[in-house]
């Protein structure tokens, strides 16, 4: 018996952005098209995407699904920079998805990827003209070994920009399309499949919930739920100094019997506002940046035949 583990991480606006050298003038800079010159432009949020490649090192995730990504050419660009080149996570997957701000969901995996796709394209039923999936749902099938697949479905639901109560019934919607999904591709009692239901859900679980059905659902385990609850946080809102568990490790019953201890919320690379943190943090991180994102990484380790 091996072990793997798995991982969600909203990295928080990891975005492909540049700006021209000090010394360059803009006028006599495009000279070959719009392609990212070394010798002309510089990237922006280098210090963050530092502190974020960091936190993706030390967590030593086999496969970590990735939440607030530009595109696959972006991570590849984050991959080389950041993490070590290609051959620290061969195998990459992601589909440009619904966000206009171009904040998609993706994969890194050092396990081969063996299926992909998206379901960007369903519509909401309650405004058809619209897609239902604020990002996508990505499912994604991980091979560990000949006889033992991991299938992912990698969520960002709807955020509650705007007010919770106000965007809540999207969220409904997209956490009951998920269940349709995973029940689509394993059955109606998928409890005994190889599946996790993962990424960043954007909301809590109280009596006000969105999530209930997802996140309660009997053929899966919220597994954060194995830690004390005022450990269960991974996400704090400065606005109304909130620390809540708004990512989510929901593997399906028979894959969380296989989860080894307890689930690990990856702290360092917080912002110094996350005051409930105590432990220890990243050099060089600020009070709200540079950081690795406003949200902790979590991972699990699977026992895996």
């Amino acid at each position: 018996m091996s072990s793997i583990r798995v991982a969600t991480f909203n990295c928080e606006n990891l975005f492909a952005r540049w700006r021209f050298k000090d010394d360059v003038d803009p006028t006599e800079a495009n000279t070959r098209g719009w392609v990212v010159d070394r010798t002309k432009f510089q990237e922006l949020g280098v210090e963050s995407k530092a502190l974020t490649g960091r936190a993706v090192r030390d967590l030593k995730a086999d496969v970590i699904a990735l939440q607030e990504v530009e595109n696959v050419d972006t991570l590849k660009h984050f991959r080389t920079e950041f993490l070590g080149g290609n051959g620290k996570y061969p195998y990459v997957a992601g589909v440009d998805g619904n966000d206009p701000r171009l904040i998609d969901v993706a994969v890194l995996s050092k396990l081969p990827i063996t299926h992909i796709r998206s379901y960007q394209h369903l519509r909401d039923p309650e405004t058809p003209t619209k897609q239902l999936f604020s990002r996508d749902c990505l499912e994604v099938d991980v091979q560990v070994s000949e006889t033992f697949t991991i299938t992912l479905f990698v969520n960002h639901l709807k955020s509650m920009m705007g007010g919770r109560e106000a965007t809540h019934g999207k969220r409904v919607r997209q956490a009951a399309e998920v269940l349709e999904i995973v029940t689509a591709r394993f059955g109606e009692e998928p409890r005994d499949q190889s599946f996790l239901v993962l990424g960043d859900l954007n909301d809590y679980l109280d009596e006000a919930t969105a999530l209930e059905e997802l996140a309660h659902w009997d053929q899966v385990e919220n597994v954060v739920e194995r830690l004390p609850e005022d450990e269960q946080w991974t996400h704090y809102y400065a606005q109304e100094d909130e620390y809540r568990q708004l990512d989510y490790l929901l593997p399906s019953k028979s894959l969380a019997a296989r989860v080894q201890g307890l689930p690990v919320i990856f702290r360092k690379g917080m912002p110094l506002r996350a005051t409930h943190y105590k432990g220890e943090r990243y050099p060089g991180v600020g009070k709200d940046r540079p950081k690795a994102s406003d949200h902790a990484p979590v991972h699990i380790d699977l026992d895996v035949p």
